[in-house]
């Protein structure tokens, strides 16, 4: 059997486990969590790894918005995605990082923020993105990027996600060095173990497989 089929029937074990209105929920919930920790980080100008961190990072640097920059690094990323994992977790996949998008340029109309301190933005926005790739992970979908390849060596390797996750998100903020000042540094390293840690955590091998 191919990879690719292999992978789509994964793909089908999945959603025999969850049907498509709770996974489409899930995609919902998961993202809106993304979008709000996003939010904090950008008004606190604290970073992520990943490609969000690029996405920032870039905003950061060019003015651009997050949620157009989010949207278009990824797009080369599906090609693994679908060659790796099969066209089930590439359309999910597509459809999360989209309305990540979405809501993240839209939730500027729905929150805002009279003080926001800079250690509690670093927690609470790497937490609940942690969460809200948790949410993604166990309904089949990622953030594209690096979760992807994260995705496939935790499922194919026995490699944690969110400890290779966490070994890629170190090495995009300590390029931050130029951007960001050395106590928003700080706070981002924080937050991107908070992140990583709840995916290593709570999406280990073997506990709650999103593929088989």
């Amino acid at each position: 059997m191919s990879n690719n089929s292999k992978a789509d029937h994964a793909g089908a074990s999945l959603l025999d486990r969850h049907g498509r209105f709770e996974d489409a929920l899930a995609i919902v919930v998961g993202t809106l969590f993304v979008a709000l920790g996003m939010l904090i980080y950008t008004e606190t100008v604290l970073l992520v790894g990943g490609v969000i961190g690029m996405a920032l990072l870039a905003q950061y640097v060019t003015g651009i918005e997050f949620w157009l920059l989010f949207f278009l690094l990824n797009l080369p990323f599906y090609v693994l995605a679908v060659r790796r994992l099969g066209w089930g977790f590439a359309f999910r996949t597509l459809i999360a990082v989209t309305l990540v998008s979405l809501f993240s340029r839209m939730i500027v109309w729905w929150v805002d923020f009279a003080y926001l301190d800079p250690a509690y933005a670093s927690v609470m926005g790497g937490a609940l993105c942690g969460m809200g790739l948790l949410i993604l992970f166990r309904h089949g979908a990622g953030l594209g990027g690096v979760n992807i390849l994260a995705v496939y060596l935790q499922e194919r390797h026995g490699i944690r996600a969110g400890y290779f996750q966490l070994a890629v998100d170190l090495a995009i903020l300590t390029a931050a060095v130029f951007v960001l000042t050395p106590d928003r540094l700080l706070l981002s390293v924080a937050g991107a173990v908070v992140l990583n840690l709840i995916l290593a955590v709570n999406h280990k091998p073997g506990r709650y497989l999103g593929f088989t």
